[in-house]
């Protein structure tokens, strides 16, 4: 199997799984507990939150561990909107290209009388700054904008963000759960008042993930319970997944640049191989400013959905879009902001790469993935008809 889908979720690293083993066995305390048997969960707790603070330039009283990344969303806009309407800001600011689990708050929000506004974005899929200060209204309270994007993996520019959240006043989210440990994010230096992120993007366990929120920023709770995490997220901590996303942290921090430059490179190579030796390929996204992993393609007169599939049959795991829609059909909404037509967004194909995969992988991918176009396209009646036209000419 060569496994190009890390967008999706990655494989737990040989790190994590070692750290988290011991408290799954011996130490099973609940760290709530007062008896010395749950110190050791407790205080292995506080250094994964020192670990992620020290990550995003951030301090250990800001993390907040939760069940993931949707959680963390949900969370953040709900409880930041509800401060809001206490003081008359009923307004928020997102973007059209954002992940489900903030669309579809949104949507929950505009149904409970708050006001949502959708920036569009470039065909690179990059917020337009004008547009988002021009956006900005006396009620607001905040922005939203994740920091790469799941699908297209184009990196927002943050700062900018922040710099304009910061002069008006206005709280600013991130979702960073595609970005964080895989690119350098400085809470302070971009002025995020909360970010989201899951361990499973980062080889990481599932299940588990944290919302960073900057001192002075007192959102309310949203699950009411025991009151843990400080009477900020009720419910048993979840040890040992919370250890092996700290293990997890550790290792991307430690080894980003690393890993950086060699899925770049690996990237850059896949991106130039498949623009030239597959016709009517197209790059969708930034080709800079993207995630070092990340390979979005659209390949006309072929089914994305189909491809995927053949190449599962050849042992190649990929994804048209995001794991979390990979049931829909048609283009995605990322893809139709950023203004491909029908016809060419359902024959998208998103190729995620990690530190394990190798140019031979890259190689093999590429020469299956045009077989299986050239398949699909043998299949095609507008394809068939667009060689007959241009054989006439």
């Amino acid at each position: 199997m060569i496994y190009l889908d890390n967008a999706a979720t990655t494989k737990v690293s040989k790190e994590a799984m070692e750290a988290m083993m011991p408290f799954l066995q011996g130490q099973y305390g609940n760290p709530s507990s007062i008896y010395g048997f749950s110190d050791t969960c407790r205080k292995e707790m506080d250094n994964v939150r020192q670990t992620i603070a020290d990550g995003i330039g951030a301090k250990k009283s800001a993390i907040f561990f939760t069940s993931g990344g949707t959680e963390a969303d949900n969370w953040a806009l709900k409880a930041a909107m509800e401060m809001g309407k206490a003081a008359g800001k009923c307004h928020m600011i997102t973007t059209q290209i954002e992940h489900h689990a903030i669309l579809h708050t949104c949507q929950w929000l505009e149904k409970q009388g708050f006001e949502v506004t959708y920036l569009p974005v470039d065909e690179g899929g990059m917020v337009k700054l004008d547009a988002l200060e021009k956006a900005i209204r006396p009620d607001t309270m905040l922005i939203s904008v994740m920091a790469a994007n799941n699908e297209i993996g184009t990196i927002q520019p943050l700062k900018e963000i922040g710099e304009i959240s910061k002069k008006h006043g206005i709280l600013f989210h991130t979702d960073a759960v595609q970005a964080f440990g895989h690119i350098p994010i400085s809470v302070d230096d971009c002025h995020i008042s909360m970010l989201s992120a899951s361990a499973h993007k980062f080889h990481g366990p599932k299940g588990v993930g944290f919302l960073y929120v900057r001192e002075g920023c007192r959102i309310p709770p949203m699950i009411q319970g025991g009151g843990q995490e400080r009477g900020q997220r009720s419910g048993t901590e979840n040890v040992a997944g919370i250890v092996g996303m700290g293990k997890a942290a550790e290792m991307a921090f430690c080894r980003m640049q690393e890993r950086i430059e060699k899925e770049q490179g690996l990237r850059e190579y896949l991106i130039e191989r498949i623009l030239l030796e597959i016709p009517y390929s197209r790059l969708n996204g930034a080709r800079g400013q993207r995630l070092p992993n990340n390979a979005n393609f659209s390949f006309q007169f072929v089914d994305g959905a189909a491809l995927v599939l053949l190449l599962d049959m050849n042992g190649i795991c990929a994804s048209s879009g995001s794991a979390c829609s990979a049931s829909s059909k048609g283009t995605s909404h990322v893809l139709r902001a950023i203004g491909l037509p029908d016809e060419i967004g359902r024959g998208a194909l998103r190729l995620t790469l990690s530190e394990e995969t190798t140019k031979e992988e890259i190689d093999t991918v590429v020469e299956v993935l045009k077989r299986c176009v050239g398949m699909l396209r043998g299949q095609s009646a507008a394809y068939r008809d667009m060689v007959c036209r241009r054989r006439r000419k």
